[in-house]
C-alpha cells in the first residue's frame, strides 16, 4: 500500500511540475501532459539530437541506423543501454511492441508519404510523432533549409520533454562557436560553386534547396549550385552539373560506396575532367551524421568554411 501511494504521489508530482505543452510538427500542433517515457528515434541524426539533450532516460530504444550507417565511439557510448529495435524503417509493429509512447522520426527518415508508420496510424497506438523540421517540405510548403531547422528541433524536443533551459543552452552554445570560428576566417572573394554528391552514377543524388547541405553550404559561405531544384535530395542530370561547373563537390560518406569510390569514379570519369573541383581535386567529406540535421552541423559548417578557403 506504502509502495502504491508513494507512486501515486511521484505521479502526481511530475505532472504537476509539468506544464501542459504544445508544439509544432509541420502542419499539426501536437500536445503533451507529461514528458515521454517511452521514446524512440529514426537515424542516426535524430538520435544524437537526443543524446545531447540527455534524453536517454525517456528512450526505449531506436531504429534505422546499422542498416546504413556505423556509429563511432561517441555514439556507441550514447546508446549502449539502448537496443536497436530495426535496422532499418521500423513497422508500426516494432514501434507498438516496444510499447512506445513517443517516435522522433521525419518523412525519408524513418516514415513514407502513404507509408504504415505516419503520425495518423500510430495515434489509435498512444503514439505521438514529433517530425524532423528539414522533412517538412514533403508533405507541404517551407522556407528553405536552414540551421534554425536543427535549432528549432532541439528547442522543440527541449519543450516535449521539460529540458527546455537544456535545450535553449545547447542552442545558444552552437550558435556562439559556430560565430565566433567563422568570425576568425578570411573573407571569401566570391562564393565558391560547391556541388553536393551523395551518390548514383547513372543520374547523381544530390540536395537541393531544401536539404540541410543546402544550409550548411551557405553558412559556410559558398553556394550549392543545385539551389534552385525545388526539392529536399532529388536526382538531376550530369549534364546540368557539367554545365554549372562545380568548383568544390562535396561528397557525403555513408552505406556501401566509400567516399573514396565516389571521388574516383568522378576523378576518373573523362566526362567530368574540365569541372574545376576535378582540375584542381577540390574535394570534402561531409559523414552522413554531418549532413543531415543534428548537432554535427556545427562541425560540417566549420569542415566547409576551411575547405572554402583552402585552395
Amino acid at each position: 500500500m506504502k509502495l502504491t501511494l508513494t507512486t501515486a504521489c511521484l505521479t502526481l508530482a511530475a505532472s504537476t511540475a509539468f506544464a501542459q505543452t504544445t508544439v509544432q510538427s509541420c502542419d499539426r500542433e501536437i500536445t503533451f501532459d507529461a514528458p515521454p517515457q517511452a521514446a524512440i528515434s529514426n537515424d542516426v541524426n535524430l538520435t544524437e539530437m537526443m543524446l545531447v539533450l540527455s534524453l536517454t532516460d525517456h528512450m526505449v530504444g531506436y531504429t534505422g541506423i546499422s542498416g546504413w550507417n556505423k556509429l563511432d565511439a561517441a555514439m556507441r557510448a550514447g546508446v549502449e543501454q539502448l537496443p536497436e529495435l530495426s535496422e532499418q524503417y521500423p513497422s508500426k509493429e516494432v514501434l507498438i511492441g516496444a510499447e512506445a509512447d513517443f517516435f522522433f522520426a521525419g518523412w525519408n527518415y524513418g516514415m513514407r508519404v502513404g507509408g504504415e508508420v505516419t503520425p495518423e496510424t500510430l495515434a489509435p497506438f498512444g503514439i505521438q510523432v514529433y517530425e524532423l523540421t528539414e522533412s517538412c517540405i514533403h508533405i507541404g510548403e517551407k522556407d528553405a533549409a536552414s540551421m534554425d531547422d536543427m535549432y528549432n528541433d532541439l528547442r522543440n524536443l527541449g519543450a516535449i520533454f521539460d529540458v527546455a533551459d537544456r535545450a535553449e543552452a545547447l542552442i545558444t552554445g552552437y550558435q556562439a562557436d559556430l560565430a565566433d570560428f567563422l568570425a576568425s576566417q578570411p573573407a571569401l572573394p566570391t562564393a565558391p560553386r560547391v556541388f553536393v554528391y551523395d551518390s548514383g552514377e547513372d543520374v547523381p543524388f544530390t540536395a537541393g534547396r531544401y536539404a540541410m547541405p543546402n544550409a550548411l553550404i551557405q553558412a559556410a559561405g559558398g553556394v550549392n549550385i543545385m539551389d534552385d531544384v525545388d526539392k529536399s535530395w532529388a536526382t538531376v542530370g550530369w549534364e546540368a552539373v557539367v554545365e554549372r561547373n562545380p568548383e568544390i563537390i562535396v561528397i557525403v560518406n555513408y552505406g556501401e560506396v566509400t567516399a573514396a569510390q565516389k571521388r574516383d569514379f568522378i576523378m576518373n570519369n573523362p566526362a567530368f575532367a574540365d569541372l574545376d573541383a576535378v582540375k584542381n581535386d577540390r574535394f570534402v567529406m561531409l559523414e552522413y551524421v554531418e549532413a543531415t540535421p543534428g548537432p554535427r552541423n556545427i562541425q560540417a559548417v566549420k569542415t566547409l568554411a576551411a575547405a572554402f578557403r583552402t585552395n
